[in-house]
Order: structure tokens, then C-alpha cells, then sequence
């Protein structure tokens, strides 16, 4: 569990899982001011994903007592996976699948779209009276939102019509072949605008009132709220409602894929196996060392004995279903993919659409500049990442994908 780099220096409150990962110096410089602070509640578990984030690492678990730092969560809350297996096998896919994507394509909004309207019966189809019960419940729940006052001009419509839509950035949705040749769906996707809007009000918030009781903080955003002040319960109440609005998401647009599938698949298409729906950027009340605590998890995924996770590598490598093993010190925790080894600016100078091209082969997706900075060399070594975390998590399905949409 010790960190790989002749630059790294002993940190009594730190336990790195990075053994033969490369992690930048810059990231040290960051858990070294996580670790300084008074709100810690224990040691900072560093998965084999960690890269430098804002505020806080990508890639940590973070126990904080009594207080949560809003930028440890960051501004996608409630960010995440969800693989299905499908009874679908590999030779049932087309030679092409250049119409699947497009059909996905238009079917989930990707990047800054939205449905034109909320998605409705009419979109999901059979089936999706739970979803849609679900939907009614957020929306009572984000009418009592107090945090969502301190906005100002703010849409409140679009917070529905992009419920079921993808965003840019890493996120995605996949076919994956497993090691079966079985057909899996696989997505990553949050809480879109009013995740990351709760997020920015909330860090807001609390590097306000570290000013005003004259906190020394080694960076402005690793100020934090405290339990029993109405900005702590505020954001909490959002933090919940975010973290379930992204998990419905995801839910939403799988259903929408499954839909997309079945004008190709007809009578064919069955769900054989739910992974799971995991978040890897959130905060929740836990017991830990005989103390409840609050930990948050940025760029981490809850991997507690027996329960199953999502890895994923990048648009050209394999990606794992995992099963926890309930590391104790790990706070039950692995990391949630390969991690960035560089910036997206420093992708983009490195690397071409040859390149991109070169490292996507066999993979229907896009290969314009427009996501350059999302092939496979800006990422660490899955294979290295999971060979890291071999005592936090075991394989239990090794996928690959075939076509990949992205935002």
C-alpha cells in the first residue's frame, strides 16, 4: 500500500493503494493539505485511480467528523455507473453498428442537450410505471429544496428534460462484450446542471464562512460546512435528492437504450443480470472504526464484502465488474476506473486523431478531435489499477466494449 514515487513523502493519516501506479506529484501537494485538516476523522484512503482534482484528489475516500468539504464531493454529485447483461450474444451484433449509435444517439441527448420535454410514458414504455413513481417523488423533493433559493435566474424545467441524458466530458454509453461473448450495456453519467449547481452553490457557501470565522486553509477549497448550521442541512438535503436524481438518470437512459436496441433486436433482448448502480463521487453517514462518520467518496466506489462495482477503463480498453472485499481500511472502498495520467489540455497537445483512431480500433465511436482527449493514453493502465487493488476487489466479469457514445 505504498505510494510508488521517489517525490512521495511518508503522510502519518494517508494509505495509498498505488503500488506500481504512477501518481503525479501535484497530487501528493493535494492529500497533504486534505490531510492537515481538523475535520479529518481518520486516514485518507488513496485508490490506485488518484490524479489531481479540484480541491480535493480524484480517486480518495475522505472521513470527515462533524462537517462535510463540498468540493471533496464535488460539482458532478452522485456521478456513477450501471451495467446490465443482456441475453443478447455476440454474434447477434450486425458487422456494423454505425445505426445502433446513431439510433442511441438520437434517443439520448448527449453533451449540453436535453429532451425537448420531461420524458414521458410515451418515451419509456412498457414497464416503467417505477420509474416514473420515481420521478414524482424527486420532484416533491426538489420543491423543498432550500439550497436551490441561493440560485439566482435558474431553469427549472431543463432540471426534467435532462433527466435521461448522457452530458460530455468522460461520460458514456457502452455495448461490452464479457468473456462469454455476451452483449452488456454499460453507462456513466451524474446529475447534470443541477448537480453541479448544488455543488458550486455549496462551495460557495462554506469558502464564505471560512472567511468569516478566519479559517487558515491550505487551499480556499477545502473549506467545509458544519453539522448543526442551516448551510450543512441545506446542502445535505441536496446532496441526498442529487445523488438519487443521478442514479435515476442512469436508470432512465437505460431504459431508453433497451428501447433503441429493440428496434434491432426484437424478441431477443432480455436482461439476464443487473451489475449494479454505483455512485463514485458522493458523501454518506457511515459506521467506520467504531465511530460514525461521514465519508466521502471522489472518485471511489463502495466495495463492501460481496457487493458488486463497476471499473471502467477508457474508450479502447477492457472494463471490470467487481466484487468487494470489504477492506477495513479502505473505508470498503475501489477505485471507480482507470484515472487521468494527464490534464485534457495536455491530451489534446500530445496526441492526434490518428492516434485516436490507432488506440479505438474495433470500436464504433467517435473518432473526431471533439474527444481527443478522452483516448485511451490519457489514462493509467486499468490493468495496473486493478493489479493495485487486488486485496479491495475481485473480478467477476472482464468486459470490452464494441461501440461507445459519447457526449
Amino acid at each position: 500500500m505504498d505510494a510508488d514515487s521517489p517525490t512521495a513523502e511518508p503522510m502519518a493519516n494517508v494509505q495509498f493503494w498505488t503500488r506500481g501506479v504512477p501518481v503525479e506529484d501535484a497530487a501528493y501537494a493535494q492529500l497533504r493539505n486534505i490531510a492537515s485538516l481538523p475535520v479529518l476523522a481518520g486516514h485518507i484512503a488513496v485508490m490506485p485511480d488518484v490524479h489531481l482534482g479540484k480541491g480535493a484528489t480524484v480517486g480518495s475516500v475522505i472521513p470527515t467528523r462533524g462537517a462535510i468539504i463540498p468540493s471533496s464531493v464535488g460539482v458532478d454529485i452522485g456521478c456513477g455507473m450501471v451495467a446490465i447483461q443482456t441475453t443478447l450474444p455476440a454474434r447477434d451484433l450486425p458487422e456494423s453498428l454505425s445505426r445502433i449509435r446513431a439510433q442511441i444517439e438520437r434517443d439520448v441527448p448527449v453533451g449540453f442537450n436535453a429532451h425537448k420535454a420531461a420524458v414521458d410514458e410515451h418515451q419509456l414504455g412498457a414497464g416503467a410505471s417505477p420509474l416514473r413513481a420515481r420521478m414524482h417523488a424527486l420532484e416533491q423533493r426538489y420543491q423543498a429544496l432550500r439550497i436551490m433559493r441561493r440560485v439566482g435566474r435558474f431553469d427549472h424545467e431543463r432540471v426534467w428534460k435532462q433527466l435521461g441524458t448522457l452530458g460530455g466530458g468522460n461520460h458514456f454509453i457502452e455495448l461490452c462484450l464479457d468473456e462469454n461473448e455476451r452483449v452488456w450495456i454499460m453507462l456513466h453519467s451524474g446529475s447534470r446542471n443541477v448537480g453541479n449547481t448544488i455543488g458550486e452553490v455549496a462551495i460557495g457557501m462554506a469558502r464564505r464562512l471560512a472567511e468569516q470565522d478566519d479559517r487558515h486553509l491550505p487551499d480556499r477549497d477545502l473549506a467545509w460546512l458544519n453539522e448543526g448550521t442551516a448551510e450543512f442541512d441545506e446542502y445535505v438535503a441536496a446532496l441526498g435528492f442529487a445523488q438519487d436524481y443521478a442514479a435515476l438518470n442512469r436508470d432512465v437512459m437505460l431504459h431508453l437504450v433497451l428501447r433503441a436496441l429493440e428496434r434491432f433486436f426484437a424478441g431477443r433482448l432480455g436482461i439476464i443480470e443487473t451489475a449494479v448502480n454505483c455512485h463514485h463521487n458522493y458523501a454518506s453517514l457511515e459506521e467506520h472504526f467504531g465511530a460514525t462518520i461521514w465519508v466521502t467518496r471522489k472518485g471511489a466506489v463502495s466495495a463492501r464484502a460481496g457487493e458488486l462495482g463497476i471499473i471502467p477503463g477508457s474508450m479502447g480498453t477492457k472494463s471490470y465488474i467487481v466484487r468487494g472485499k470489504g477492506h477495513v481500511a479502505a473505508y470498503h472502498s475501489c477505485s471507480h476506473g482507470a484515472g487521468r495520467r494527464m490534464s485534457r489540455n495536455e491530451a489534446r497537445r500530445r496526441f492526434t486523431q490518428a492516434d485516436l483512431a490507432e488506440q479505438t480500433a474495433g470500436v464504433e465511436c467517435r473518432k473526431d478531435t471533439g474527444v481527443l482527449d478522452e483516448l485511451p493514453a490519457a489514462y493509467k493502465d486499468v490493468d495496473a489499477v486493478m493489479a493495485a487493488q487486488d486485496d479491495l476487489v475481485e473480478v467477476v466479469h472482464t468486459l470490452k466494449q464494441v461501440l461507445c457514445v459519447k457526449g
